[in-house]
């Protein structure tokens, strides 16, 4: 969860203002000086290993137009065998870039796969931004004190690790910079196929949490278009607010940390032994440390690699776009970044013959490339819809230049739609204020809304709780970032259409054109809007939540499955936070 996000949560907001006064007085930890970055690139030959190779010969044996091969991974069971399958792949490198690396057991599983590679001569280099790793999820850290393994921290946190709140406490003398995150997610293994869309590493992205699960969509490409996935994680690994893990924790203080956690892990499960099984007093449920089970783990996927051989991929053109490291400043006494453009378009993608392009892509990237940010970026890309937007955004905050997208498609006829999260379903509550206050302009103007179903939410979740249902099931939380145009151009990346992801965090995103993507994903997004959404209207000056048919539920006029406090507590501190932080 972005750190403004944190700040912004009403709960907190007193605490602080009490708290200000002693922790300014105490003062900021401060971050390494003069840390030694020792440059490295990307694998320059990946057809010389054998996933290139096998790359190529899929490609020749299906005798494709197009360089680039595309899958697009919807569920858990493929998300996770993709990471497996590229892992084991991998000969000569692994590359991995992530907002958040939780230190649970999906990403145990694979990152023990991830140090066997290591140990068999695969090189590793592991970018995490620094936000998460406080607590237990630092315990992920350790992988940079194995063979053959770097990893770096993007834009750090100073201080101890903790906890997460201490952290925010040295933060505050440096809020600008902290509050900025990079949000960017790449798997690639031997610069010849990777994994990018909106996923981070954990239960709750492979749906075996036990209180809440995203759900999520994710691309495997493979060819060219990967060698600029690869470009652009060497801009990041190599820019100077990438911190050697090893300048910011020593092996010690992590093994410290890690029996700690070892400790609490124990007294909690002691507790939970004793427990006579009574509510809370104020009867909303409770998240669990606890780890899913194997009956819950073999529901959820059978832990299988992808088999890359077969694998159906769709061969296409393709355009990466990706924010540069510069989106996000550098330490407060460094000097200022003087790159003409935040934004980097990475490849122009042509056929397998290199002599013709497809002009309504290269049109596309262009306008694209007009922008100041990925997200800028795609709000260009809008401005060339002619007949259909479909739009996922779990967080949905639309700013002025959004709305006047939107507003331009709609005079052009553009039907447009949008799912985003209910409030019952935001694992964010807080940032459902931001796109609250614009769903009657929204509508005014024909964006059609959608809202996506929740289980019971309460209380708990305003506190950013990913809590059980009231029927101690786990709930389903929107976290994809997907856009199609004109059945025919699909992007999906790391972006939501928010401020925060066009102004402040890093953030990349995938331009495929192929109409056979865009159709699978216009069904996916139309089996969820049809009953799995509610669909908001404006009737009889109000709103009004419509249920999916069959649904066996009523259309209402209050937030759905969201509690009467929940609902309170947002109404009377949303005004106070204002768009940009959210």
């Amino acid at each position: 969860m972005p750190f403004s996000r944190v700040f912004s949560r009403p709960l907190r907001i007193g605490a602080l203002a009490l708290l200000l006064p002693l922790f300014l007085a105490v003062g900021c930890a401060q971050l390494p000086k003069d840390v030694e970055r020792p440059v490295s690139n990307a694998l320059a030959v990946p057809a010389e290993t054998p996933l290139g190779a096998l790359v190529q010969q899929r490609r020749g044996a299906e005798r494709a137009r197009f360089d680039s091969g595309f899958v697009l991974l919807n569920g858990p069971a493929a998300a996770y065998g993709s990471r497996l399958a590229l892992i084991e792949a991998a000969q000569k490198t692994l590359d991995l870039q992530y907002y958040a690396i939780h230190a649970d057991a999906s990403t145990g599983r694979l990152l023990r796969g991830v140090v066997d590679a290591a140990r068999r001569g695969v090189r590793v280099r592991v970018l995490l931004d620094d936000f998460h790793s406080t607590g237990r999820n630092a315990l992920v850290m350790q992988l940079a004190f194995e063979p053959n393994i770097e990893m770096r921290m993007f834009n750090p946190v100073a201080g101890a690790r903790g906890s997460s709140v201490g952290r925010m406490f040295n933060a505050l003398g440096d809020f600008d910079r902290v509050q900025q995150r990079m949000h960017n997610k790449l798997f690639i293994a031997d610069n010849a196929m990777g994994v990018t869309g909106g996923r981070n590493l954990g239960d709750a992205y492979f749906g075996i949490a036990q209180t809440g699960n995203f759900v999520d969509v994710d691309v495997l490409a493979a060819g060219p278009i990967v060698q600029d996935m690869s470009r652009s994680f060497d801009s990041y690994w190599n820019n100077e607010r990438a911190y050697p893990v090893q300048s910011l924790v020593s092996r010690e203080e992590l093994l410290k940390m890690r029996d700690q956690a070892r400790a609490a892990t124990a007294a909690q499960q002691e507790r939970d032994g004793n427990a006579d099984g009574a509510k809370p007093p104020d009867g909303e449920p409770r998240p669990s440390d606890a780890g899913p089970t194997e009956a819950q783990r073999a529901a959820a996927w059978d832990e299988k690699p992808l088999d890359l051989r077969t694998v159906t991929f769709v061969w296409a053109p393709a355009v990466m776009l990706a924010d540069k490291p510069a989106k996000i400043a550098a330490e407060s006494d460094s000097p200022p970044d003087t790159s003409p453009s935040p934004a980097l378009v990475v490849t122009r993608a042509r056929s397998a013959d290199g002599a013709r392009r497809l002009s309504a892509l290269e049109d596309a990237s262009a306008s694209a490339d007009g922008g100041e940010t990925v997200v800028s970026g795609l709000l260009q890309l809008i401005d060339q819809a002619q007949k259909d937007l479909t739009i996922i955004s779990p967080y949905f905050v639309p700013g002025p230049d959004m709305k006047r997208a939107f507003a331009a498609a709609r005079a052009r006829g553009v039907r447009v739609r949008v799912l985003t999260n209910s409030l019952a379903s935001n694992d964010a509550p807080i940032a459902h204020v931001g796109y609250a206050r614009h769903r009657e302009e929204l509508l005014a103007m024909g964006v059609a809304l959608y809202e996506m179903r929740s289980e019971q939410a309460g209380l708990g979740s305003a506190l950013g709780a990913s809590g059980a249902s009231a029927t101690g099931e786990s709930r389903s939380m929107l976290h994809s970032k997907v856009l199609v145009m004109d059945g025919r151009l699909l992007v999906v990346g790391s972006m939501n259409l928010d401020l925060r992801s066009q102004l402040q965090n890093t953030e990349l995103a995938l331009l495929i054109r192929s109409a056979e993507l865009s159709r699978a994903a216009i069904a996916q997004i139309d089996s969820v809007m049809q009953t799995g959404a509610w669909h908001v209207e404006q009737a009889d000056g109000g709103l009004v939540w419509r249920a999916p048919p069959g649904s066996g539920l009523a259309d209402t006029r209050t937030e759905p499955d969201a509690s009467v406090g929940l609902r309170l507590l947002l109404k009377l501190f949303g005004p106070l936070a204002p768009d940009e932080l959210l």
